[in-house]
This record gives structure tokens, sequence and C-alpha cells, in this order.
């Protein structure tokens, strides 16, 4: 049924699945002794934190903070509202926060400050989807699965109005479901 809204299949479910491992090793090799604590940022994040976290293999903590930007719609509104908090300290920890996608940046700067305000021993970033033509503030992830065109994609935890979260894939959505005009 949301196949119909579908253009394209951007990032396939058994992409996905490399692009997990992928970074799991990475951390695993990056984070040696260090028993890092991963945020991921809800909603969009939990597929891919879910998967990630299968292929990490360290003594790790993961804990969820939501964060919000969009606010339903296509575009981020600029301001970035902390709607759960962590409930652990952050203090002297290496975080790794845990993303679907980096989009304007806006959203991933406030939350990496506020983690370093708090004490982070260090703060990186690793994200499925890596959007920088999208950017208004400058930010590179340091873990990037895979970087994408200005499209406006949905699936496995990326939305359009909560919807399409579930799809076990990325696709980009068509234009006809967003744009009403």
């Amino acid at each position: 049924m949301l196949e119909k809204d579908i253009e394209r299949i951007l990032v396939d479910q058994d992409e996905i699945i490399e692009i997990s491992k992928r970074l799991g090793k990475q951390i695993t090799e990056d984070y040696q002794n260090k028993k890092p604590l991963i945020i991921g940022l809800l909603n969009g994040c939990l597929p891919f934190l879910a998967e990630l976290i299968k292929h990490i293999d360290l003594y790790c903590e993961y804990e969820l903070m939501s964060v919000q930007s969009y606010h339903g719609g296509t575009k981020s509104v600029g301001n970035v509202k902390i709607t759960k908090d962590l409930d652990i300290s952050v203090e002297n920890r290496h975080v790794i926060i845990a993303e679907d996608i980096v989009d304007t940046g806006r959203t991933i700067n406030v939350v990496k400050d506020l983690l370093l305000y708090r004490g982070a021993a260090s703060v990186e970033v690793v994200t499925l989807l890596d959007k920088p033509a999208g950017r208004v503030e400058p930010f590179i992830p340091k873990y990037i699965g895979v970087t994408i065109p200005k499209l406006f994609v949905v699936g496995f935890g990326l939305d359009y109005e909560g919807f399409y979260r579930n799809t076990p894939y990325v696709g980009i959505l068509k234009e006809s479901v967003y744009n009403k005009d």
C-alpha cells in the first residue's frame, strides 16, 4: 500500500544492513576500551539504531532523546525543540549520536553542542543518510552510511506527516504526495 507513494527505492533493505555492518565495524575499531554511549534521536533513528547496534562489538549503552525541527512538514522550521531529554548523564562519556539523516545541520549542531556543554568527553555522529546539499549550517558527520542528493526521502524511520517510517527501505516520496498545489 505505501509503495504506491514511492517514486523509487534509493537504499534497499540489503544495502541498509551492509551499511550498518560497515559502520558498526568502524565504531568497534574506533571505540576499543571506551564503552561509548550511543544516543538515538527519536523517532526516526529507531530502525537504524536497532540495526546498527547489532554490529557493534563493544560494551556500550544506548539512550534515546527526542528533538524536533520539522514538526510534520517537509522543511526544517529552524527552531530545535527537545521533547524528551536523556535519563542519564553524559559527563565524561564518549557519545555517538545515531541519526537517520543529517540534512540542514541545525538539529545535530544543537544536540552536539548541548552534550559537550553537559560534559561529554567526545561527541561524534553516525548517520544512515547524509544530505549535504540540504545544509544551512556546516556539519560533517564522522560516520556516514551513504550520501544522498537533495531529495525528499521516507522510510526506514524517515517520515512525512508521521507516516512511512515502517517501510524496510529508503525511498523517494512522489512529489504529488506532499506538494498539493
